[in-house]
């Protein structure tokens, strides 16, 4: 099947990337850069790059949308997370002023337009048989998919209170996973999507974590590396992403 090699070649793709994106931060965040081009406002940036995952995704779901329970079930899991990623996460945050990269958001909603509509397309064709949620990797994909989630968004809200309203400088978190690692919330978003990839169980899925490591590993070591050059102080024994390994 051509897109089942096609994304073969995406997956590889997102492989060869990972080395490169050690190198290079992207700019945005505590990262960003003026020489990257036209700069656009945060918050408009983040909404834009991530709520089109749920304009590729819906589009092609309800193109090819099949009558099956477990397809469903996903859809709604994956919509849920992208509806708090998109808006509820950017309306909370205590950011004003900042701006980031155009180029940064239109990568993003490339890399989201591939990825969403694949998962997409293979979940709305999927025939799940009646019993799934009796296997293994449906008891294993959900229970690490809500863990993910709790991980990521609870780290989130310690990250934002650690700024109040109006104020722009960063300080070190402490508490929860703070504790071991500098970025449990992009840990709690790798586990979430592993956890995803089990529950579909297609290669749309694995592609997809592919990519999420790829991205995400990488920032969290350019985070731990900016953590350690800004706070003097910052504990010495923190890992970037992993507990006691990295």
């Amino acid at each position: 099947m051509l897109l089942h090699t096609l994304l073969l070649y995406w997956i590889v793709l997102g492989i060869i990337l990972f080395p490169i994106q050690l190198l290079v931060s992207a700019p945005y965040g505590r990262h960003s850069k003026k020489t990257w081009g036209v700069m656009i406002p945060n918050k408009l940036g983040w909404v834009l790059m991530e709520s089109w995952a749920l304009i590729a995704f819906g589009a092609v779901y309800i193109n090819y949308f099949s009558v099956n329970a477990y397809a469903l079930f996903f859809s709604v899991l994956y919509v849920l997370h992208y509806i708090n990623r998109s808006f509820i996460f950017p309306i909370r945050t205590h950011t004003t002023g900042k701006q980031m990269p155009l180029l940064i958001v239109l990568s993003a909603m490339l890399f989201n337009s591939v990825n969403a509509s694949v998962i997409a397309y293979y979940t709305a064709q999927e025939q799940y048989p009646d019993r799934y949620f009796l296997q293994w990797n449906f008891i294993t994909g959900l229970i690490l998919f809500l863990l993910g989630f709790y991980i990521n968004n609870k780290a989130d809200t310690l990250l934002i209170n650690l700024r109040k309203p109006n104020e722009t400088g960063y300080k070190i978190p402490q508490g929860f996973l703070f504790k071991y690692i500098s970025c449990p919330n992009l840990l709690g978003e790798i586990i979430e999507w592993f956890g995803f990839a089990l529950l579909i169980w297609n290669i749309a899925g694995w592609a997809f974590l592919v990519w999420t490591v790829s991205n995400l590993l990488p920032r969290a070591w350019h985070h731990h590396k900016w953590y350690k050059k800004t706070f003097p102080d910052y504990p010495i024994k923190r890992k970037a992403v992993i507990p006691f390994v990295v």
